[in-house]
């Protein structure tokens, strides 16, 4: 059993005291950008199970839009399940069995063309959230006007930062800025992180491409997310990317919760 699985079938995460629900609210938002032609990106939002989705392709027209569209076709395919950790389960064996699909037809159809996506998910039941994820693309978590992201990145640059060559201020300016370590459909061997964390009334979730975290300052996230309805915030975040000349596709997804009814 993995580390996120014990913690999911922990007592930390599943606490079954009587409290009032939490209902989740979400809002899309997608754009190809002020300079591109094709959006690459691609979203998913299911509030009916608990699950939301940003996929990022990479490898040009018909190869990473084709990349990223066949991550969240396969997200729309799953099934919830009754416990949280076979839920995770089933999300995390969809991305591995889509790896397998896009390097499959990247053979059939582009010639072995490297095509790809990165891909950020968010699945939350009740008061637990996971967060499963390849390459840059973001989740973010603002509580308490205080905003937190729940991923890594698995980038040149990030490596950098963390052996102490590279301040996090320099890294949007690096000339490798663009290179990702993982990706979906990639490599033969795909694999996701896994983050488990609380949740709670309040919270406000970011999943996002690269095309906003790279363009829009942190304390511009922080006042957008401090707004009232997920469908606006989403909306405003993608026109402070595109402000600010948005030179990539920009996808985001806001995810809220508020309180629910008991009963």
């Amino acid at each position: 059993m993995r580390d996120w699985e014990r913690l999911l079938n922990s007592n930390t995460v599943n606490d079954i005291t009587f409290r009032r629900p939490i209902d989740w609210r979400s809002g899309t938002c997608t754009d190809v950008g002020a300079v591109r032609q094709v959006n690459e990106d691609a979203l998913i939002a299911r509030e009916d199970i608990g699950l939301w989705a940003v996929a990022d392709g990479m490898g040009g027209h018909e190869v990473g839009d084709v990349a990223s569209r066949m991550i969240v076709e396969a997200l729309a395919r799953v099934e919830t399940s009754e416990r949280l950790s076979d839920f995770v389960d089933a999300v995390e064996e969809t991305l591995l069995d889509v790896n397998r699909g896009i390097l499959d037809y990247s053979d059939l159809m582009f010639d072995k063309a490297t095509m790809g996506s990165t891909l950020v998910a968010l699945v939350i039941r009740g008061r637990v959230g996971v967060c499963l994820w390849a390459g840059d693309s973001r989740l973010y978590r603002l509580r308490n006007h205080q905003l937190t992201q729940l991923s890594r990145d698995h980038s040149h640059v990030q490596e950098l930062i963390e052996m102490g060559a590279l301040e996090p201020e320099e890294a949007a300016r690096h000339p490798n800025a663009n290179i990702i370590t993982r990706a979906i459909g990639v490599e033969e061997e795909g694999f996701v992180d896994v983050n488990v964390f609380n949740a709670q009334i309040g919270d406000t979730f970011l999943l996002c491409s690269d095309g906003l975290h790279n363009t829009v300052a942190e304390a511009d996230l922080v006042r957008i997310l401090g707004g009232r309805d997920t469908q606006q915030m989403a909306q405003e975040l993608v026109q402070a990317s595109l402000a600010n000349g948005a030179p990539d596709n920009v996808s985001v997804v806001v995810v809220r919760g508020e309180p629910g009814k008991f009963g």
